[in-house]
């Protein structure tokens, strides 16, 4: 039996919109996934730690307050910290197309903004796990 893909999603910051978040949570639950939802006003730290303590596959950060340079640079500094470089991070919320080379330069997979398809966001996760595992043995 394959072991189901583990996901975290997280709300780093002070922002206090998780409508989003709860949404992609829920699609990746119904796609199969186990999702670990971690609520509101997470710090980099604490994305980490949980990360870390459920093995995940993945963390999909969900930023709509203008800091997701901050945090994504901070989780995956993080993770590789933890020696959990293997964890595909991805993200969603508002981020402006200039600042998409900087974050797949610090090792973000992909951003999804506003108007993405759940589909979408779930047949990316399932494929950038399945690379990263294949790509790792």
């Amino acid at each position: 039996m394959e072991r189901k893909i583990r996901v975290l999603i997280a709300k780093p910051g002070l922002d206090g919109h998780d409508r989003g978040a709860k949404v992609i949570a829920r699609a990746l639950r119904d796609a199969g996934m186990e999702v670990v939802y971690t609520g509101l006003r997470q710090t980099a730290e604490m994305i980490v730690a949980a990360a870390v303590q459920e093995d995940v596959d993945a963390v999909g950060l969900s930023v709509l307050s203008g800091a997701h340079m901050h945090y994504f640079r901070e989780v995956v500094a993080g993770l590789r910290a933890a020696g959990a470089d293997d964890v595909l991070v991805f993200g969603g919320g508002i981020v402006p197309d200039q600042d998409l080379p900087e974050l797949e330069r610090l090792g973000v997979g992909r951003v999804f903004g506003p108007g993405s398809s759940t589909d979408e966001v779930v047949a990316y996760v399932r494929e950038a796990v399945a690379h990263r595992s294949t790509s790792l043995t």
